[in-house]
C-alpha cells in the first residue's frame, strides 16, 4: 500500500509541476512518518524514499536507532526546544523550524562542538492560527540577520504551514507570502544565506505549494494513510 501511494503522490508532483513549468526533479519529497512504525519506513524507504520526516525529537531517534540504513535523511519538522537540539546535532539532514534566536544559538553551540554546520530552515507563521509556531513575517528579516552571523548554522531557506482547512486554495495566499518573503531576504544581500528552499505543502495541499514554488513538500497521510492516535 505504502509504495502504490508514493507512486501516485510521485505522479501528483509531476502533474503539479507541468501545471506550473516546473521539473519534478527540482521538488524534493519528504515523507512525514510520524507515529508510524520503523516497518512502516522500512517499507517507503524500499519503494525509494530516501527523505524521512518527524515531528518529535524522541521518536526520530527512536526510529533512527530501530532502522539503521545510512541511506535515510532525517529532517526534523516540529516545533524544536532549545534543550532537543543537542539530539538532533550530529546526524539531521535538515532542520525545517527554527522560529527564533535562541533556538538558532543552541544549534549554534552544538554544531561548534561537533564541528558541523547544520543545516536549517526559518519556520514563518504566515496564517492567523494562534495554534502554529514560526517567526512573524515583519521580523523574519531580522532574525536571518542575527542567524546569519553563526558560523555553524547555516540557512538553506524558509518553511511555512498552510491553514487548516478542506480547500487547498486556502493555502495559496500563505505560500506566496513565503515566496515574496524569501525574495525580500534575498534582496538583503545577506551572507552565508542560501535561500534555496521553500518547504511548504502537506497531504491536504502540496500542488498548490509547488504551483507557488515549493522545493520541498512534506507528505504523510497521503503516502502512509490516517494517522495512529497516540
Amino acid at each position: 500500500m505504502v509504495a502504490e501511494n508514493l507512486g501516485s503522490v510521485r505522479k501528483r508532483i509531476l502533474e503539479a509541476c507541468v501545471r506550473s513549468g516546473r521539473k519534478p526533479e527540482d521538488v524534493l519529497l519528504v515523507g512525514v512518518t510520524k507515529s508510524f512504525r520503523p516497518e512502516v519506513v522500512r517499507e517507503a524507504v524500499s519503494a525509494g524514499l530516501f527523505h524521512v520526516g518527524e515531528s518529535y525529537v524522541q521518536e526520530l531517534n527512536h526510529k533512527r536507532q530501530e532502522i539503521l540504513d545510512d541511506r535515510i535523511r532525517w529532517h526534523f519538522i516540529g516545533h524544536l526546544q532549545s534543550n532537543k537540539v543537542k539530539y538532533l546535532a550530529d546526524f539531521v539532514h535538515l532542520i525545517h523550524s527554527v522560529d527564533n534566536a535562541r533556538v538558532a544559538e543552541e544549534i549554534q553551540k552544538r554544531g561548534e562542538r561537533i564541528g558541523r554546520a547544520i543545516h536549517v530552515l526559518m519556520e514563518v507563521h504566515t496564517t492567523d492560527e494562534a495554534t502554529k509556531f514560526g517567526v512573524l513575517p515583519e521580523e523574519a528579516v531580522e532574525l536571518a540577520k542575527t542567524i546569519s552571523r553563526l558560523s555553524h548554522v547555516s540557512v538553506q531557506g524558509l518553511m511555512t504551514m498552510g491553514p487548516f482547512s478542506d480547500d487547498s486554495n486556502d493555502s495559496r495566499s500563505s505560500f506566496r507570502l513565503l515566496a515574496d518573503l524569501r525574495k525580500r531576504i534575498e534582496n538583503e544581500g545577506i551572507d552565508r544565506l542560501s535561500m534555496k528552499h521553500l518547504s511548504m505543502g502537506m497531504s491536504h495541499d502540496f500542488e498548490v505549494g509547488i504551483e507557488e514554488g515549493a522545493t520541498i513538500v512534506r507528505v504523510g497521510t497521503a503516502i502512509f494513510g490516517q494517522r495512529i492516535a497516540n
